[in-house]
């Protein structure tokens, strides 16, 4: 694709919430069906005008991104969501004001004239509210729903800085706004509310991708009378996927993952015989273990004892192997599921194209 500007705006929230003269000119670019960067508290987002064919198209182009994947459409208030569902379920009503502004996205029938392009040819919507103040002064300052994915060549692990995204795309895209380090770390947690509608018999809400809600909250608060159930996180090659991130390897650095399931001893087994063989060998690991593997490089991603912690560095950890021209491999340990760890793994596993070596 052809060279673009990429500009580059600061909007930190260190110093109130005064980023009007970084706002207005990304807000003008999206409203000229142009793309650009900007943060959320989950990863950074690729934006662009959610009606037009035209913008969402400069979206996939500068990702590399496959055009079967629909994008999650992001808004700033209740009224704009109202406005591409028409009526909520009360259910739905019930989670957005617990978990909105925040890392929830939910699907729902469209009745508005979202892009085919963004809804890859699909009858419903994936919306979630941001709470990153720069997300939603954005949204509010350009009057549109903004369609962003992940501002990151598609594949490759999400971008939680500015710098990450423009590693990845600077040359593709308009401009970036630099708001810091993202907080969560993970992207939203997907839900399919499509059986939730008052002519539903049994509703129930199907988790597509575990996020930066655990499911162990969804089910808190929707108590007994709605089914929160996981679905799968994958489909088949000629399936329509629902949500991002269920048809295609996504996260992965340069050098292959494997994911090895057991102690530190067993996952320094592989590294041995790899190294044997020649290989220059990465491992990602906990802060704990660290100092347990010899290996070329380790990287940590955070602390066991503290899962939140492992989300927030995961894919840092994952874009520093990309810096090591000459690895050949990454071995990596597996975290508990429980709460957000289910978000860990359910990424380290699409890193790893779902490879898990386990130990016997």
């Amino acid at each position: 694709m052809n060279h673009i500007n990429t500009s580059i705006w600061k909007a930190s929230t260190k110093d109130g919430l005064d980023f009007k003269n970084a706002i207005e000119p990304a807000a003008e670019l999206l409203k000229q069906n142009q793309v650009i960067g900007f943060p959320t508290e989950t990863v950074y987002g690729l934006g662009a005008n959610a009606f037009s064919d035209a913008a969402i198209q400069r979206v996939f182009a500068a990702k590399g991104r496959p055009s079967d994947n629909p994008l999650i459409v992001h808004v700033s208030s209740f009224k704009q969501f109202e406005s591409l569902v028409g009526t909520v379920p009360p259910i739905v009503v019930k989670l957005t004001k617990k978990f909105w502004p925040g890392p929830l996205s939910v699907i729902l029938p469209n009745i508005a004239p979202i892009s085919t392009v963004c809804s890859a040819g699909l009858k419903t919507v994936a919306i979630r509210m941001p709470s990153h103040p720069v997300a939603l002064a954005l949204i509010e300052q350009c009057g549109l729903p903004i369609a962003a994915p992940s501002a990151n060549i598609s594949g490759k692990p999400s971008p939680t800085t500015a710098e990450h995204v423009l590693t990845d795309l600077q040359g593709r895209i308009a401009g970036v706004l630099d708001g810091g380090p993202t907080g969560v770390g993970l992207e939203s947690t997907v839900i399919d509310c499509t059986s939730c509608g008052a002519d539903s018999d049994r509703k129930q809400i199907v988790v597509l991708r575990p996020g930066g809600v655990t499911i162990e909250q969804l089910k808190e608060e929707v108590g007994e009378e709605v089914d929160v159930v996981l679905g799968s996180s994958m489909v088949g090659k000629d399936e329509k996927p629902m949500a991002p991130g269920m048809k295609y390897t996504h996260y992965a650095p340069k050098a292959p993952l494997y994911l090895v399931e057991g102690k530190p001893s067993f996952l320094q087994e592989f590294v041995n015989k790899s190294r044997a063989e020649g290989k220059k060998v990465g491992v990602l690991c906990a802060e704990e273990n660290a100092e347990l593997f010899e290996a070329d490089h380790v990287v940590t991603c955070g602390a066991r004892a503290d899962i939140s912690s492992v989300a927030r560095s995961l894919y840092d950890a994952l874009r520093q192997f990309d810096t090591w021209e000459d690895l050949d491999i990454v071995y990596g340990e597996t975290f508990p599921t429980s709460g957000i760890g289910q978000a860990v793994m359910n990424r380290l596993n699409k890193a790893a194209g779902g490879v898990v070596l386990k130990q016997h």
